[in-house]
């Protein structure tokens, strides 16, 4: 009964020594209060409006082009229409050209934000890493993403430790 007891006793703390230090952050958290990344955020959203509206112009002169068109068609030889069919879908292909040089997968907007925001991200992963070395934590959760927490004690927030390293704490 005693070697049973000890052999128990034994298990249970072999589990605890295999117990992982768990710590979660909220990065949106972080980055809202640094002010570079507020100000890259406010940059991007300007340059996005802008590109929009000249991009939304060209679609809109196509339109109009498409209009004047239709209402004119039957005044209009073949190859008079031929020529205007050409030049609303050229005006149309340039909008579209316009669309994706902005808003493509490796269009200026990426390439700015690439420049603008991932300098700011590669800092909070790196005072992230650093303080899980200090703290000796095993695992720390993003709670801001796609990573659901039912509940979250807030003694193992350490966002504002993150924010301490990085010198915009309180």
């Amino acid at each position: 009964m005693r070697t049973y007891f000890i052999t128990i006793i034994l298990i249970c703390a072999s589990w605890v020594s295999f117990a992982q230090k768990v710590a979660y952050i909220d990065t949106k958290y972080i980055l809202g209060e640094i002010p570079a990344y507020t100000e890259a955020q406010n940059t991007l959203e300007t340059l996005s409006k802008q590109w929009q509206s000249e991009v939304e112009s060209l679609f809109a002169e196509a339109e109009k082009m498409r209009e004047a068109y239709y209402m004119e068609k039957i005044l209009l030889t073949e190859d008079m229409k031929e020529e205007r069919e050409k030049a609303i879908q050229d005006k149309m292909n340039e909008a579209r050209a316009l669309q994706q040089q902005y808003f493509g997968p490796q269009g200026e907007l990426f390439r700015k934000r690439q420049e603008l925001v991932k300098p700011i991200q590669d800092q909070v992963f790196n005072a992230v890493r650093e303080y899980a070395d200090r703290a000796r934590l095993d695992i720390i959760f993003d709670k801001s993403s796609d990573l659901m927490m039912i509940y979250a004690d807030p003694r193992y927030d350490k966002s504002d430790d993150i924010l301490d390293a990085l010198g915009y704490g309180y």
